[in-house]
């Protein structure tokens, strides 16, 4: 690439961070903010990141995500070292191992969604899907989601266990976008900011249908789950 006259490959390389990491800072913020307001998180329970570059941009630890401020989100550079803004949230090396994992990783929530964890702690459908296939949009916009057994809030020993499930998803061509930690809510991913919101809505409102009736309806048929698999491509 020609070098712009006064410029250097450096400089034009901080350029483009800079501009990414300004770009997920107010993405960041707006996404906490509508998460709040609709209440899919409380107090400061949930955490958002996004990739920027080779940089990553995540909430702080105890943010309450209805009221970040763009200039206090943790900053940290390619080797994993915080360079900028509040200490980090202790869920930073789960979300950067799920964009190590999954290339098309780019913007990940966690949050305590009020009815997933209950599906947690009622009962999930199965380990390997803690929801069953019920509506057509749940199977086209989420897909599988697998429980995640129990482990403390920030526990390293997660990544390793989301990311094995990454692995084998992607193995057998049902590419993840979404798992359930027990007792502490969904972590859900995508490319940008939209597409991982709507991953977490489908989700959420499905373990919401799921729950109201009392967990009886009947999965998808498998000629229907065909037919969206053909049609639409679902990965199921």
């Amino acid at each position: 690439m020609t070098e712009q006259p006064g410029t250097t490959a450096g400089t034009g390389h901080d350029e483009a961070i800079h501009d990414a990491v300004d770009e997920a800072r107010h993405e960041i913020v707006r996404v906490g903010t509508s998460l709040f307001a609709r209440g899919y998180v409380h107090a400061s329970a949930g955490n958002i990141s996004a990739k920027a570059g080779d940089h990553h941009l995540i909430t702080p630890t105890d943010a309450a995500l209805g009221f970040l401020e763009p200039g206090r989100l943790a900053l940290v550079d390619a080797r994993g070292e915080q360079i900028a803004g509040d200490r980090a949230s202790k869920t930073l090396t789960l979300h950067r191992r799920i964009c190590s994992a999954d290339p098309t990783a780019r913007f990940v929530i966690h949050t305590h969604s009020t009815h997933l964890v209950a599906l947690t702690l009622a009962g999930v459908w199965s380990q390997a899907d803690v929801l069953p296939p019920l509506t057509p949009y749940y199977v086209m916009k989420v897909g599988h989601v697998p429980l995640i057994p129990y482990h403390r809030p920030g526990d390293p020993r997660v990544a390793d266990l989301v990311t094995a499930r990454i692995a084998a998803h992607a193995a057998s061509r049902t590419p993840l976008k979404a798992v359930l930690l027990d007792r502490l809510g969904p972590v859900v991913w995508g490319p940008d900011a939209a597409t991982a919101l709507a991953v977490l809505e489908e989700l959420e409102e499905t373990a919401r249908l799921w729950l109201l009736t009392h967990r009886r309806p009947e999965p998808l048929p498998s000629h229907a789950l065909d037919e969206l698999r053909s049609t639409f491509d679902a990965a199921w």
